[in-house]
């Protein structure tokens, strides 16, 4: 499989609605767009967005990273998916963004040559996951803004079959935090309801935090402390917390998994497709970490199209579990870039959006174009 044509789509999408996290306010989404043409013609598309917190990307970075790498790849014979991680590895260093935007439209390429869904790929590489597909995964919704307007927005979106919530903290003082934790997990009791910090508390405060009465209806508490303290302060929060401890910014692949499991400093991770470097290392986390009884949470950066959506659904079809939801952040966005944008129904996305071969969504080409961030160009070769 050669590539013969590539298109790099810099993209700036505004968002229903700002999103305010501990570190930084999000008013649009920054994405880049990658198009294979392989020589028979047909297009695979890959995605990756910027996060300049978390992988330390910019629009600008991201697309000389990407330019670097397809460059270098057009001249490689991309023939099975086991090699392709190292033949990136063998062009760049690090970068895992612009690697898992590349890996995805080239396993896009592959699975639609090979006829099958990439969901369906992903379990030929395990024997031991056996029978029929998971027909639904659960989409998690973050809540936001006021207390009002996360209290309205929580009742409306229940009503509408979400049962899996992320509340982000560390922006305001503890006891601010812990006044909305205890609100909304009275009014969503019975729901699996998550906090997330962004790395964003100290340690004593996140301690503090876990031990209070007014969290312990949550269902998990997500990246509370830097992603850069000593390991021997991951171990202790875990110790001292009655909640159960998931990681994000931490987590960038197995190693990390491998290295808080074995001093027992997680209850489960988070995994996105630009921090593992792709979907066949996010694959390869989540079952670690099923395999291991910890859990998974699968989520796009806050906001990638259907296109990341999609990629990173695939891992939790194809795992059968995400008991701590999906996070599938196109629901954020004023307007995808594909005809038939992936949706969520009473709370879940249904797998029969993904059963086309390939990724399983197209990109309008129109529409990508009409998404282009002012003062980037399209760059094709």
């Amino acid at each position: 499989m050669k590539i013969t044509q590539v298109s790099i789509f810099p993209l700036s999408i505004p968002l229903i609605e700002p999103i305010k996290m501990a570190k930084e306010f999000i008013t649009d989404a920054k994405t880049v767009l990658l198009c294979l043409t392989d020589e028979q013609g047909r297009q695979g598309w890959g995605e990756a967005s910027t996060a300049p917190l978390m992988t330390g990307e910019t629009l600008d970075s991201l697309v000389a990273s990407l330019r670097y790498l397809v460059e270098k790849a057009c001249a490689i014979e991309w023939n099975d998916p086991k090699d392709f991680s190292s033949a990136c590895d063998g062009i760049l260093y690090d970068n895992p963004s612009a690697k898992s935007c590349l890996q995805m439209a080239l396993l896009d390429l592959y699975t639609q040559r090979e006829s099958i869904p990439l969901w369906r790929y992903l379990r030929t590489l395990n024997n031991k996951i056996k029978g029929s597909a998971t027909t639904e995964i659960p989409l998690l919704r973050m809540l936001g803004g006021t207390l009002d307007k996360e209290m309205t927005d929580a009742k409306s979106f229940r009503d509408a079959g979400f049962k899996h919530w992320k509340i982000k903290i560390g922006s305001l003082s503890l006891e601010e935090d812990l006044h909305r934790v205890q609100v909304l997990t009275n009014l969503l009791e019975g729901d699996v309801v998550s906090v997330d910090a962004n790395g964003a508390m100290s340690l004593d405060n996140a301690i503090q935090f876990c031990r209070s009465s007014q969290a312990t209806k949550l269902s998990f508490a997500e990246q509370l402390i830097n992603a850069n303290s000593a390991l021997a302060d991951f171990v202790l929060l875990k110790q001292r917390s009655p909640i159960p401890i998931g990681l994000d910014e931490s987590i960038h692949g197995s190693n990390e998994i491998e290295e808080f499991m074995e001093v027992s400093a997680l209850d489960g991770a988070s995994l996105k497709l630009i921090k593992t470097g792709g979907v066949l290392e996010a694959w390869n986390c989540a079952q670690i970490l099923q395999s291991n009884n910890l859990s998974v949470n699968l989520a796009c950066k806050v906001a990638e199209t259907s296109l990341s959506g999609a990629a990173t659904a695939s891992i939790g079809f194809a795992i059968g579990n995400v008991p701590w939801g999906f996070s599938m952040s196109n629901q954020y966005l004023q307007f995808d870039i594909c005809d038939r944008p992936l949706s969520g129904k009473h709370g879940y996305l249904d797998v029969t959006q993904l059963n086309p071969t390939g990724v399983g969504v197209t990109p309008n080409m129109d529409r990508v174009k009409d998404a282009v961030a002012q003062g980037y160009p399209i760059i094709q070769y």
